[in-house]
């Protein structure tokens, strides 16, 4: 059995742990709340441009445009946006479970990573890490997803890559995040979903399709990375208030235990002293 001695100091040390696990809790609480009115506030535009870029994708299946095919190259581009700090609980390892168990053969996948936890997850494991962009998670901007995606879509034009796939956590609510895999680009035309009286009308494109398409893609993709970016950096913050809300109801039932245990160790020496003090009393009567 333990001493009163280690058992005080265990508990002192669990009270520690406990006060950083509350400050972290309410570092991430604040910043959740920041961070998931910009990724609300960006969500209809994310969508709006998804949808859009979509129906018109749809009904240009004719159109030959880079763009719309995949390139000659075996690679495929996979852009994984996590975080750079951890104690955020199973946030990071479930975005990067979604590329090792996704049937990619790992010696022909490019990363271009966002966050440090995934970038150096997928390196220990093998996969090849091209580009590193973490410190854009500290404050992500439109202009860094437009970044970004400029330098992806230079290696599909390139024909360096043939597919360019996104991996993130996508926000649902406060206590729930869903990790997502999403194929971004070539367009799988056979994928796009349009009501039937929608997709009947014809597309007509000024000046022309390739311009067109030349100006929209780009849009379309450094939308998707920012609206991305937006939802990451919510989810983190809701995984990380949950994790540390766990942390520190843990440290209190431990020091509860403890607590029950130093009474009863303290109880347990007071007794055998009682006896002692009785038994000497009898030995010199």
């Amino acid at each position: 059995m333990a001493s009163m001695k280690d058992i005080k100091q265990r508990k002192s040390s669990i009270q520690s742990t406990q006060q950083i696990t509350k400050a972290m809790k309410l570092v991430s609480t604040v910043k959740l709340q920041k961070a998931k009115t910009r990724a609300e506030n960006a969500n209809p535009f994310f969508n709006h441009v998804y949808n859009t870029v979509s129906s018109i994708l749809a009904k240009s299946k004719d159109i030959n445009h880079p763009y719309l095919k995949p390139g000659d190259s075996d690679r495929i581009a996979v852009v994984v946006i996590t975080s750079n700090r951890g104690l955020a609980g199973g946030y990071n390892s479930n975005v990067v479970k979604l590329i090792t168990e996704s049937g990619f053969d790992k010696d022909k996948v490019d990363i271009y990573a966002i966050g440090g936890k995934g970038r150096d997850s997928l390196d220990h494991k093998g996969y090849h890490v091209v580009s590193d962009d973490s410190p854009i998670m500290e404050a992500p901007t439109y202009e860094d997803a437009k970044a970004v995606c400029d330098k992806v879509l230079e290696s599909f034009v390139k024909g360096e890559i043939s597919e360019i796939y996104l991996a993130y956590a996508h926000f649902k609510n406060t206590v729930v995040n869903v990790p997502t895999l999403m194929k971004l680009l070539p367009v799988d035309m056979e994928a796009e979903e349009v009501e039937e009286t929608k997709a009947s009308a014809p597309m007509g494109f000024e000046p022309n399709e390739e311009e067109v398409l030349e100006m929209v893609i780009p849009k379309y993709i450094t939308s998707l990375f920012y609206g991305a970016l937006m939802e990451a950096v919510a989810s983190e913050n809701g995984a990380r208030m949950q994790a540390m809300d766990s942390a520190t109801s843990n440290a209190e039932e431990m020091i509860s235990d403890l607590s029950l245990k130093y009474n009863r160790a303290r109880q347990g020496a007071i007794t055998q002293e009682l006896t002692e003090i009785i038994a000497g009393a009898q030995a010199i009567s």
